[in-house]
């Protein structure tokens, strides 16, 4: 990544005024449908959909929540939907996750009991959240699902579900490791939260390109949680206790990143490192070599898409499972040096 791009991300993450003046002109230029309409064309939506939907006329109020804003993902994710939300005149309500099932049903109880033109949720896991989303939807709130299932979609009403393949994203990751390790030796898979459905979908992708290969041994898959201190703790334990680990699979890039901190301390700088989320950090890990794979799953689009999604239906008349479909796949490519410059590009424009 260049110095430029790490300036930028960095003052995205800190959300100061320096950061907001890079935006300027393009939320400027951005006020008009027709150059919302550019922008949403060059994401692969509809031109004529975009231009009949543009801005909302009158101020929209969105709540949204994600699992925690201590994960860079959910963060990136944060500050793509606020920009989406300026040009197309939302004002966002944020609701932080904490990472913790219990803190985040908190928050969204909090939600249910105000009202929202729209709301767009992760939840941190499966069924923690049913009871108050289903409140905001009696109440006709359109709610969007984002990244994980908040319960699963035939026994709750959401508007649309926006998430990528996971288990796509697991298997594409495993199978890169796998062939690198030649079809033999040790790997770890650090898993997210047990509960979040994306953490099972790339469970499963893993297991599923493992099995195919008879000569690769699984040491340990214990979860982390998405907890770069937990993730810490874990790889000090699992580097005494294997003198030989090959490969390591991680849920995202920040227990990846976390992980390859203390492989370096303890000079075992030679296993190869999967991540998936394809965070800044995490592209110029892989184009210097020090992790060997991640995958997009996209934050910029889905939260973006949250954004979008709400305003066709609250000033559009967007029907759920009619001008939305009940699930919109949002998937990301494998990043290589090949294409991280460009995947970099993208995320600075909140684009995927």
């Amino acid at each position: 990544m260049t110095r430029r791009r790490q300036s930028i991300w960095e003052r995205a993450m800190s959300g100061t005024k320096d950061f907001s003046t890079t935006r300027r002109d393009l939320l400027q230029a951005a006020a008009t449908a027709g150059a919302a309409t550019a922008i949403l064309g060059s994401m692969g939506i509809n031109p004529a959909l975009a231009a009949e939907m543009g801005r909302s006329e009158k101020p929209l109020k969105a709540a949204f929540s994600n699992a925690g804003l201590q994960a860079t993902w959910c963060a990136q994710g944060k500050q793509a939907a606020e920009f989406w939300g300026k040009l197309f005149n939302v004002e966002v309500t944020w609701f932080d996750g904490q990472l913790d099932a219990v803190k985040q049903r908190a928050a969204i109880d909090n939600m249910a009991s105000q009202k929202w033109d729209f709301v767009a949720i992760q939840a941190f896991g499966i069924g923690t959240l049913t009871q108050p989303v289903q409140k905001m939807i009696d109440a006709g709130t359109p709610v969007i699902d984002m990244d994980t299932l908040i319960a699963p979609l035939d026994q709750i009403n959401v508007h649309s579900f926006l998430a990528p393949d996971n288990e796509f994203m697991g298997a594409s990751v495993t199978q890169a490791l796998c062939n690198a390790m030649g079809g033999k030796g040790k790997i770890i898979m650090t898993q997210g939260a047990l509960g979040h459905t994306g953490a099972q979908g790339r469970a499963k992708g893993f297991n599923s390109v493992v099995k195919q290969f008879p000569g690769i041994e699984v040491l340990d898959t214990q979860p982390a949680d998405w907890d770069v201190s937990k993730t810490a703790r874990l790889w000090e334990t699992y580097l005494t206790k294997y003198p030989q680990i090959d490969a390591a699979f991680f849920h995202n890039d920040d227990m990846a990143l976390a992980a390859a901190n203390i492989m370096k301390a303890h000079n075992r700088t030679n296993i190869l490192i999967g991540g998936v989320d394809a965070m800044p950090p995490a592209i110029q890990a892989v184009s210097e070599g020090r992790m060997f794979a991640t995958v997009r799953n996209p934050s910029c689009r889905i939260h973006g898409g949250a954004i979008v999604a709400g305003v066709a239906a609250v000033a559009g008349g967007e029907k759920s499972g009619q001008g939305i479909p009940k699930n919109v796949v949002t998937d990301g490519p494998v990043v290589t040096k090949a294409n991280a410059a460009g995947m970099q590009w993208m995320e600075d424009h909140f684009l995927i």
